[in-house]
């Protein structure tokens, strides 16, 4: 029996200098740009610079139709999204995920802010939860700077409802931006809720589920442990705060003041148990929590399977 390579099962190789070298190219989509080109187009989106050093930057949604109210037009809340690929894949521009902002923005709708984060292991924890803060001081200095500020931002945006709404590792983001962001002067931009979608967490003491689910196809043990080996500061182990929210006293003191939450999980997810116990710690802390968990299903099926898709998204137009 040939030894399980989780190098390979991710299509990627690591580099003498600590950088991946990542095989699969997934198809991409350019933004509509500023005015409808197509009549079809449910969303316009556009691509804006975060921070040129950083090379971070977002793509931002609207829908095509603005809802009004007596011939003015009415604010839609502001989602700001983090993407799933473990830490090191994935991209706001490919065509999946673009497409999925695309139904988000026209559906709940929103301003969606989907956030081209750092990937790991070039740049390690903490800097996606930077670049996730930065997104949202950027959000915050549109209103601020009111003649120069982006104008769907300034002039189409809540900037009393905002949510972090993250997939995979991007909800781990999601909740660890929402503890930063309370040491952070955000105003006008107040954080609604936050939305978790099958978040990434860990640590070294396995769950059931995952002991149960070690083989999964999609989302096997060895292939999580390499993706914290990634992503995780150098010399840490999952049992780190980024990774188990759990083990930290001051993490859960500021989990107290999180505001309204939605946990999404699925039954064939090696990650159930933990998403679970996470849920259960969220409401001993207070916070006011809903939890979605479906019996069937596997980590990412909402990727593949349009009804899954669907149902999340409904479960966000609810919350939102």
């Amino acid at each position: 029996m040939s030894k399980f390579d989780p190098y390979e099962h991710l299509k990627v190789s690591l580099n003498r200098d600590g950088s991946l070298t990542r095989y699969i190219k997934l198809p991409t989509s350019a933004p509509t740009g500023e005015a409808p080109q197509n009549p079809c187009h449910a969303t316009l989106s556009k691509d804006v610079t975060l921070n040129a050093d950083k090379k971070t930057w977002m793509r931002i949604y609207r829908p095509t139709r603005l809802p009004s109210n007596d011939n003015s037009v009415a604010r839609l809340p502001i989602i700001f999204y983090f993407h799933p690929g473990g830490w090191i894949q994935m991209s706001v521009a490919d065509t999946l995920i673009h497409e999925s902002s695309n139904r988000i923005s026209a559906e709940v709708p929103a301003i969606l802010v989907a956030v081209e984060f750092r990937l790991a292991p070039e740049s390690r924890l903490p800097a996606q939860y930077e670049d996730a803060v930065d997104a949202v001081l950027w959000v915050r200095n549109q209103f601020v700077d009111h003649k120069i500020g982006d104008q769907w931002i300034r002039d189409y945006g809540d900037f009393s409802r905002c949510y972090l709404y993250g997939v995979s590792c991007g909800a781990n983001i999601a909740f660890n931006v929402a503890l930063r962001l309370q040491e952070v002067e955000t105003k006008p931009v107040k954080i609604a809720g936050v939305i978790l979608n099958q978040p990434f967490f860990g640590s070294k003491q396995r769950t059931k589920s995952e002991l149960k689910l070690a083989t999964d196809p999609y989302f096997p043990l060895p292939v999580q442990d390499l993706l914290w080996e990634l992503a995780l500061p150098v010399g840490t182990d999952r049992d780190h705060r980024y990774s188990n929210p759990f083990m930290d006293k001051t993490m859960r003191e500021k989990v107290k003041n999180l505001g309204r939450c939605l946990v999404i999980g699925f039954g064939g997810d090696p990650l159930v148990d933990r998403q679970q116990e996470f849920v259960q710690m969220l409401v001993l802390q207070g916070v006011p929590m809903e939890a979605r968990f479906d019996d069937v299903g596997f980590h990412g099926i909402d990727m593949i399977d349009s009804r899954r898709a669907t149902a999340i998204l409904n479960f966000i137009k609810e919350f939102v």
